[in-house]
């Protein structure tokens, strides 16, 4: 597994929906590249924030404008 393959399969990693014959190779790549453990770990720093928000806590725009963005994104935009 190269850095960029790990990158796309990141998120089904940390919800343990990874296949279990791709979770070895992650592994793997992650025990010989630092660059990647350091992506994995302020991956999981950003899933702890973010997780504590609440919506109080984001503005109208920045609401409005994530919406958009996913909504764009479900969409392949």
């Amino acid at each position: 597994m190269n850095c960029n393959e790990l990158v796309e399969l990141i998120t089904d990693y940390l919800e343990g929906s990874l296949p279990a014959s791709d979770v070895g190779r992650f592994e793997d790549h992650l025990a010989e590249c630092p660059a990647c453990r350091l992506y994995l770990e302020q991956m999981r720093g950003v899933i702890k924030t973010v997780g504590q928000l609440e919506e109080k806590h984001i503005s109208s725009e920045a609401k409005e404008k994530l919406l958009r963005v996913f909504s764009n994104w479900k969409k392949g935009v």
